[in-house]
């Protein structure tokens, strides 16, 4: 069964429950094991600058990490990010167990942070709620990630769902949070990397998963809904495309113009990445609602290759000028951050 994919191989399963532990001598690093809570280790942190290591383990927790817990770091122990496993499994359409209704979307995440200059490394964060297992329910989006914090870094991490599963958000719509991810492993179905964050993927592997199902597309790999105002959206740079579907059952990206949003004009670059067959290269781009076609929206492309990067109805792949890649970049979207620096 897939979700047993998800989760740290060897590793007993970890329930929320016990504090963490002080490393001796070091009073802003915390220590996380098997048998201790994640969460309870964010709620002891009393300040920026704190470090919090999460040892080899599945941790089926949900965590949120508040406004206040700003400069955290939350690490790995190792080296690899399938060694530390956070994961739950709600869903837009779960119901809370008060009774006062349904998750939503952003509720569904396993992993939420408002912290400005939060850093996640060497983790793996899931959701492994599956539609097989609730045909019930129809607000099928399960979050594994959802950040709203400027100056977020994502460092060598595993971010694993089906549909939604890296919300990149703002803290307000008028806010330019920045986002970085670098060598990180995303993989979905529909719109599993999405939302306003002016967000950088650098040296990443998206992977669309294989679905099920007798239509096309299958899914959408970005689905950006940047603000008007906000020059940078989502950049994809010297990354990666593969999918586990047949050949061309997915899209590029489709535009998000949210109900509550509608001045929304997406914003999408993917430069110097290998695209595989899996996305369909003659129509890489669909619409998410006809009257905001994708044709109006900021998507651009530049410099790729592979198979699902072939250019053969050009209207249908608009490219950047040499002179206007230079605009795109990881210095000129992320401005005087940089990140590891």
């Amino acid at each position: 069964m897939r979700r047993r994919a998800f989760l740290a191989a060897g590793a007993g399963l970890v329930l929320a429950g016990a504090a963490p532990a002080f490393a001796a001598g070091a009073r802003r690093v915390l220590h996380v094991r098997p048998g201790d809570s994640v969460q309870s280790a964010v709620d002891a942190v009393d300040g920026p600058g704190w470090t919090i290591v999460v040892h080899p383990g599945t941790y089926r927790e949900v965590v949120n990490v508040p406004a206040d817990k700003a400069e955290l770091t939350l690490r790995g122990a190792s080296c690899d990010p399938r060694d530390a496993v956070i994961v739950y499994d709600n869903a837009n359409g779960t119901q809370k167990p008060d009774g006062s209704g349904t998750y939503g979307t952003a509720g569904s995440a396993t992993f939420t942070s408002a912290a400005p200059g939060l850093t996640v490394r060497d983790l793996t964060l899931a959701n492994d709620w599956l539609r097989a297992d609730h045909p019930d329910i129809t607000g099928t989006q399960a979050v594994a990630a959802y950040t709203y914090g400027d100056r977020t870094h994502f460092e060598n991490v595993r971010l694993l769902a089906h549909q939604d599963t890296l919300f990149v958000e703002t803290s307000a719509l008028t806010a330019f949070d920045r986002q970085y991810f670098h060598r990180c492993y995303i993989e979905g179905d529909v719109d599993f990397v999405f939302g306003r964050a002016t967000a950088v993927f650098e040296e990443c592997h998206f992977h669309t998963l294989r679905r099920d199902v007798d239509f096309t597309p299958k899914g959408m790999v970005f689905a950006p809904s940047t603000a008007r105002a906000n020059p940078h959206g989502i950049l994809a740079v010297r990354s990666r495309i593969t999918s586990g579907a047949e050949d061309a059952a997915y899209k590029l990206a489709r535009p998000w113009v949210p109900t509550y949003e509608t001045t929304a004009w997406p914003s999408l670059v993917v430069r110097d990445t290998r695209i595989g067959p899996g996305i369909d290269p003659v129509a890489p781009y669909t619409n998410m609602r006809e009257q905001y076609p994708w044709q109006t929206m900021r998507f651009r492309e530049y410099r790729n290759s592979g198979p699902g990067a072939v250019i053969t109805v050009p209207e249908n792949r608009p490219q950047l000028m040499a002179e206007e890649a230079e605009a795109h970049t990881r210095r000129t979207y992320l401005g005087d951050w940089r990140p590891g620096a």
